[in-house]
């Protein structure tokens, strides 16, 4: 669908502005995978790309990213990914991942909401098959 081609392009583009701009976007090794990860405030997706995924855009609202490529070929992964978000007083948050399938790309979003220089650390559990990974990041989100 045209649409889908161009939210896909689009969330593409701003992933990429938000990790030249933020360094947002990261990438961890997991076994053969090459994990790729960004947390980034809602506001920065267009209208059209939250309602697209069902994302409130909030200046207290983050979006949490995940893609999963096989290291050696980097085709995308379809994966079974759950996580929690735990804040500096303990308190977790679970994180209901959806995934994403825009031709080629397999991507898993989820969100959590925030308030200013709120610091979250993320722990992801990754898995398909017999092999299970766990990613673990931490990021700061800032209110615009």
């Amino acid at each position: 669908m045209k649409t889908s081609a161009y939210s896909a392009r689009l969330l593409g583009l701003i992933a990429m502005l938000c990790s030249v701009q933020l360094s947002a976007e990261q990438m961890k090794q997991l076994g053969n995978w090459d994990v790729h990860y960004m947390a980034l405030p809602a506001t920065f997706l267009t209208p059209e790309v939250a309602v697209q995924y069902d994302i409130q855009r909030s200046k207290f609202n983050g979006v949490i990213n995940i893609s999963v490529l096989e290291t050696s070929t980097q085709q995308p992964q379809q994966v079974a990914i759950k996580g929690v978000a735990k804040d500096l007083f303990g308190r977790q948050r679970q994180l209901d991942f959806k995934q994403v399938t825009e031709g080629d790309a397999v991507y898993y979003l989820a969100t959590v909401p925030y308030q200013n220089e709120q610091l979250y650390n993320f722990t992801i559990d990754v898995g398909q098959g017999d092999q299970q990974q766990q990613l673990t990041f931490s990021h700061t989100f800032y209110v615009d």
